[in-house]
C-alpha cells in the first residue's frame, strides 16, 4: 500500500500581480493655481516566488491549492507618491522540487538549497507617473503609463528523492527488505509486487560516526523508460542519487538479463544515469552455495562490483555497507 501523505506531482496555476497605475495629477496649491505635474509611479504586482525549505519532504501541502495569486501593486498618487508594491507570494517546497511550465513542460529551474529562492512568475512592473514626461517642450503632460499585466499560467512541480543511494531493480527484489535492516524506516513489506509505490528513505549508521540516506525506489520494469508501470514516475527519483546499487535476486532466472534490462531502462530515460558508480547486490544469497555463489560472479564483468548479502539472515550486511559507503568517498 502507497503513502497517502507523500505527493511528488502537482500542478498549480499561479498569477503574479498586476503594476500599479502610474498618477497623471498635477500639483495645486496656495496661490499655485497652475503647478507643474506631480503624478507618482505605481507599484508593482507582487511576484510569486519558489522557497527551498528542509521542513517539507512532499509536495502534499499543495495539493488541494490550485490556485495561487498574488497582489496587485498600488497606484501612483499627487506628491510624486510611489504606489506600494504588491505583497509576494511564497510557496515552500522541500528541497530536490523541479520547476516545469505547465504547457511545454520545460525545466524552468531546479531548487536544492535551504533558503534558496526562485521567482516562478514576475509580477508586472507599475506604470510611470506623468513627472516622468515632463520637458522643455513639453511640460504638462496629461497623460501616465498604465500598469504591467501580470503572468499567470499553469505550472508544474515535481520532487526529485535526494538521497546518497538509490536501490534500483524489479519488483519483489528484496529492496524495501533491505532498507529495513539497514536503517530505522518501515517500509512496507509483502510477497506481490509493486508494494511499494512510493520511494522510501532510510538513515544508514556506517562505522563510527558516519552515516549515509538510502531510498527504496519502486520497482522497475521492462518498458519503464516509455511510461510502464508508472515508470516516468519512479525513474525521476534516480536522478539525484550519487550512487546507484542494482539489486537482482539468487533465485533469478537469468542474473545477467535481469541487470542488463535495468541498466538499458535507465539508458533509454536518461544516459547520464549511467554516470554515477554502480554496484550490483545479489540478494537472498543464503540460498546460494559457493559453487553457485562462483558461477554467478562469472556471468557479469570485471569492472562490476559484485555484493553477495541477505537482508533476513543479515550475512555480509557489513561488507555491504562498506562498498555503499567507499562508493561514496
Amino acid at each position: 500500500m502507497s503513502n497517502p501523505n507523500f505527493i511528488d506531482y502537482v500542478k498549480i496555476y499561479c498569477a503574479s500581480g498586476h503594476g500599479g497605475q502610474g498618477s497623471a495629477h498635477f500639483y495645486r496649491g496656495r496661490g499655485i493655481p497652475k503647478g507643474g505635474p506631480d503624478g507618482g509611479d505605481g507599484g508593482r504586482g507582487g511576484h510569486v516566488i519558489i522557497r527551498g525549505s528542509s521542513n517539507f519532504w512532499t509536495l502534499l501541502h499543495l495539493k488541494f491549492k490550485k490556485h495561487i495569486k498574488a497582489e496587485r501593486g498600488g497606484n501612483g498618487s499627487r506628491g510624486d507618491r510611489h504606489g506600494s508594491d504588491g505583497d509576494d507570494v511564497y510557496i515552500d517546497v522541500p528541497l530536490g522540487t523541479v520547476a516545469r511550465n505547465g504547457e511545454t513542460h520545460d525545466i524552468l529551474f531546479e531548487i536544492t538549497e535551504e533558503g534558496q529562492e526562485v521567482i516562478l512568475v514576475r509580477g508586472g512592473k507599475g506604470g510611470l507617473g506623468n513627472t516622468n514626461f515632463k520637458s522643455s517642450t513639453n511640460q504638462t503632460p496629461r497623460y501616465a503609463q498604465p500598469g504591467e499585466e501580470g503572468i499567470e499560467g499553469w505550472c508544474i512541480l515535481e520532487l526529485k528523492v535526494l538521497a546518497d543511494i538509490g536501490l534500483v531493480g524489479f519488483p519483489n527484489a528484496g529492496k524495501s527488505t533491505l532498507l529495513s535492516v539497514v536503517s530505522a524506516a518501515k517500509p512496507e513489506i509483502a510477497n506481490y509486487p509493486f508494494t511499494t509505490l512510493t520511494p522510501n528513505l532510510g538513515m544508514v549508521q556506517h562505522r563510527g560516526h558516519t552515516s549515509f540516506v538510502m531510498a527504496d525506489i519502486p520497482g522497475i520494469i521492462e518498458g519503464a523508460s516509455e511510461g510502464k508501470g508508472l515508470g516516468h514516475r519512479f525513474l525521476r527519483h534516480i536522478e539525484r542519487n550519487s550512487a546507484l546499487l542494482f539489486l537482482v535476486p539468487s533465485d533469478s532466472d537469468d542474473h545477467l538479463k535481469e541487470f542488463d534490462i535495468l541498466k538499458e531502462e535507465l539508458r533509454l530515460y536518461n544516459p547520464d544515469l549511467l554516470d554515477k558508480k554502480v554496484i550490483l547486490g545479489i540478494s537472498k544469497s543464503d540460498l546460494l552455495d559457493d559453487e553457485l555463489t562462483q558461477e554467478i560472479h562469472s556471468l557479469f564483468p570485471k569492472e562490476i562490483e559484485v555484493v553477495f548479502f541477505s537482508a533476513v539472515s543479515q550475512q555480509n550486511i557489513a561488507q555491504l555497507k562498506d562498498t555503499l559507503w567507499n562508493a561514496l568517498q
